[in-house]
């Protein structure tokens, strides 16, 4: 199985950059993973907010194909703790899927069209995070999950 990460705009931190960088290269020694930018829109001044989100989610659908899993992290989603999610994971590893993605949406959202496309939803906390560090997130629980997989020490129960 192959895990993709979809995110909108590119992360400017350079920091935060070295830190998903990292835990990318863990990520390789378990799973095909490939993480993908989807620019930023152009001229969103002179767009609506669902305007916005419709156009964002033309260029999420367009870069799914269709035995993609789609699962959307979005702040009303199920949440799990560490264990659960690496539980999450061995579940869709086991169904024989060729591509687990996850997405992370723009500022506002995702639009109906990709709600309805998505077979699940995930929430990594009731707060609110940039999305420039969501991306580290996803990523380092993604590692995490899978050292739990392995009986690996990196997680402490």
């Amino acid at each position: 199985m192959t895990i993709k990460l979809l995110a909108i705009g590119k992360t400017d931190n350079k920091e935060l950059q070295a830190l998903i960088d990292e835990y990318q290269k863990r990520l390789g020694f378990y799973v095909k993973f490939e993480f993908e930018i989807i620019p930023d829109l152009k001229k969103v001044k002179n767009l609506s907010e669902d305007q916005q989100k419709q156009k964002e989610g033309e260029l999420i659908l367009n870069k799914l194909s269709a035995t993609d899993v789609l699962i959307l992290l979005d702040e009303n989603g199920k949440q799990l703790d560490s264990v659960g999610f690496s539980e999450y994971l061995q579940k869709h590893m086991n169904s024989g899927i060729k591509q687990l993605v996850l997405v992370i949406g723009g500022p506002y959202g995702f639009s109906q069209e990709v709600y309805s496309k998505a077979k699940g939803k995930l929430s990594l906390s009731k707060m609110t995070f940039s999305h420039q560090m969501i991306r580290l997130f996803v990523i380092e629980q993604l590692y995490r999950g899978f050292t739990i997989l392995k009986n690996e020490p990196y997680h402490h129960k």
